[in-house]
């Protein structure tokens, strides 16, 4: 894999980084988050959440809830940034963050 685009949020104090095999529009990549100041990460507390995009985030939070599955953060602005985002959680108790499509103020093709 290899580094397809990053951005920090110092007011946050993370770093979010995007790998993959090839280009965007056309495979899945994998959002990792650097926590600024953690020095350590123990097993089991290191692995967060996977995020996904979708078209409509709030629509998408709709449509768990009507299945009886857990919203754990409602869709809306995430709090360093513009992004829609939304948490849910599956059967498991592991989180998704839906990521909604045209909001992360990035573009694929200039890797801001």
């Amino acid at each position: 894999m290899r580094l397809l685009r990053r951005k920090d949020y110092p007011e946050g104090r993370f770093t979010l980084a995007f790998v993959g095999y090839g280009d965007e529009s056309e495979q899945a990549v994998l959002e990792l988050t650097y926590n600024w100041g953690v020095d350590k990460y123990d097993l089991g507390n290191a692995y967060g959440h996977i995020a996904i995009e979708v078209e409509d985030a709030y629509k998408a939070c709709e449509a768990v809830a009507a299945k009886g599955g857990k919203v754990t953060r409602a869709a809306g602005p995430m709090k360093h940034g513009n992004t829609v985002i939304a948490f849910v959680e599956d059967p498991d108790g592991y989180k998704i963050e839906f990521i909604q499509a045209g909001t992360a103020g990035w573009s694929r093709q200039s890797g801001d």
